[in-house]
């Protein structure tokens, strides 16, 4: 068994995207591959098949090498609630919420269960390709690190320290990180990487020679900036604010915002523009406004309140098309109720009020995959000919504390007839009496073709587009792993990487 780990010299550097097309150039070439992240700090997570929760970096990871996302691949995850708290995943399960000195103080009492986790995987796999998290040169953080070189020793991994050079400063970056690395770090060091490279190489190459005398390690190659219809590195996602194409769809830019890979597929549509409003100033008059997830919704809806984005999105609803995903979907209630201050110490707050639902945070997290089906057609739009009931089929998990009771004014939205691989028949989320105002507790609602396709039809009659077809999300994500699999392997020294593992291509 192999193994190679990207580090980087700080967040957002590129990391995940690296590990992404390593996966996806070794499962190419023959081997079995497997993505893993010891602990990994974000709001997007993902529901496996089993009920477990896992960073969505890992999942991306995971499709690259051909498997399905395992919350092995993902043991430790953190999702911030505040500035200094978190809720801490382990092996896909709540483990617990602390502070980040108390998180600190109990990181070593891991250990043991990441290496046995580690050794398992060896014996399943030809080759595991390991990511880092932020910097690996956090002094103040290494007699107790599990991510980076504290990772790498316990199960003797050889590194590879990646650079962001569209910053600036990637060569000071890179010795900066060298400098800070003991003796025994410094010699697991088997090669650096410089990203998001813009311009001509030859005029970088005089640097690269000068930064391999000084830091005793070879440059592997050299990445350059690319855009591809993935989803963003965590951490490093660019928050598009700009109408950019003929659909106008506005995200709430919630401070908490969590899952908003809910948006990539409609991402992928070429007439949609989603951007992502943060005031009233920015709002516009879109075509669709989508209130996304929150890993603190009270909280969040505050934020929305304080800002005027409240009164707002209010007057839009009156004629314009709502949708509420997860917290979006409890802000659009007329009741949030935090009784066990699961999320904040603000037991109760009005909701919007635009659907008739009340919220209740309990104690237990629900985390399932499901299957759905619409209950009746939507009845956006006019025609007489869209009446007809229509039922769309859907897919997505769920990841929420909120309990919503139905008031008479809302009817259920979706009816769940799978959960975790179980038939059920179990409502979910809510849709007003006009049919303009909707929400689920299904993350990546959009990813099926029939509800994103139905949703963007009815807004394309009404600007009087022509109609079009969706494609499957899933199909596009695979074509898009193997170009960036081929940027990557086109600009890196490939066969170097497997000699640094021992291999043989």
């Amino acid at each position: 068994m192999a193994k190679i780990m990207i580090q980087g010299t700080g967040s957002s550097v590129g990391k995940s995207i690296l590990v992404t097309a390593l996966c996806r150039i070794f499962k190419q070439d023959g081997y079995s591959v497997c993505p893993f992240k010891s602990q990994n700090m974000s709001l997007n997570s993902y529901i496996t098949l089993d009920g477990k929760e896992m960073g969505r970096a890992q999942v991306l990871q995971a499709y690259a090498a051909g498997l399905q996302p395992e919350a092995y691949m993902n043991p430790i995850l953190l999702k911030p609630t505040s500035d200094k708290k978190c809720q801490i995943i382990v092996n896909g399960k709540v483990y617990g919420n602390s502070t980040a000195m108390e998180y600190h103080n109990m990181k070593l009492e891991f250990r043991d269960m990441l290496k046995e986790q580690f050794e398992n995987m060896e014996k399943s796999f030809d080759i595991i390709v390991m990511e880092g998290a932020g910097s690996p040169a956090e002094i103040n953080l290494r007699d107790r690190d599990i991510v980076n070189m504290g990772m790498a020793e316990i199960v003797d991994a050889p590194v590879i320290i990646a650079g962001d050079i569209d910053k600036g400063g990637v060569f000071a970056s890179l010795a900066g990180t060298m400098l800070l690395f003991t003796e025994e770090e410094k010699n697991r060091v088997k090669g650096t990487i410089i990203n998001k490279f813009r311009g001509d190489v030859d005029i970088l190459k005089p640097g690269l020679t000068m930064l391999e005398d000084i830091i005793k390690v070879p440059c592997i190659g050299v990445v350059p900036h690319f855009t591809l219809a993935l989803e963003d590195e965590d951490g490093a996602v660019e928050f598009n604010t700009k109408v950019t194409a003929p659909i106008d769809i506005a995200v709430i830019k919630l401070p908490h915002i969590s899952n908003f890979t809910d948006l990539d597929a409609l991402k992928s549509e070429e007439d949609v523009s989603v951007r992502f409003v943060t005031c009233t100033e920015e709002f516009g008059n879109p075509d669709l406004v989508i209130i996304p997830g929150s890993k603190n919704t009270i909280e969040d809806l505050i934020r929305i309140r304080e800002s005027g984005l409240e009164n707002v999105i209010r007057e839009y609803s009156e004629t314009g098309l709502v949708i509420g995903i997860c917290g979006g979907y409890q802000i659009l209630g007329k009741m949030l109720q935090d009784p066990y201050e699961v999320e904040t110490d603000v037991k109760e707050t009005e909701g919007m009020g635009l659907l008739d639902i009340e919220t209740v945070f309990e104690q237990e997290k629900i985390t399932t995959r499901i299957n759905a089906e619409s209950i009746e057609c939507f009845g956006i739009h006019t025609n007489e000919s869209d009446k007809e009931n229509r039922k769309l089929n859907v897919y997505g998990y769920e990841i929420h504390m909120g309990i919503c009771k139905y008031g008479e004014n809302a009817k259920p939205l979706f009816r769940i007839t799978d959960k975790n691989g179980e038939k059920v028949l179990i409502d979910d989320g809510a849709i007003n009496k006009k049919g303009n105002i909707m929400g689920t507790y299904i993350h990546g609602i959009f990813d099926g073709v029939d509800f994103r396709e139905y949703i963007l039809n009815k807004i394309r009659e009404q600007k009087g587009m022509t109609t079009k077809k969706s494609n499957t999300y899933e199909s596009l994500r695979e074509k898009e792993l193997d170009k960036l699999a081929d940027i990557v392997r086109q600009n890196l020294d490939i066969n170097k990487i497997y000699e640094i593992m021992g291999l043989k291509k």
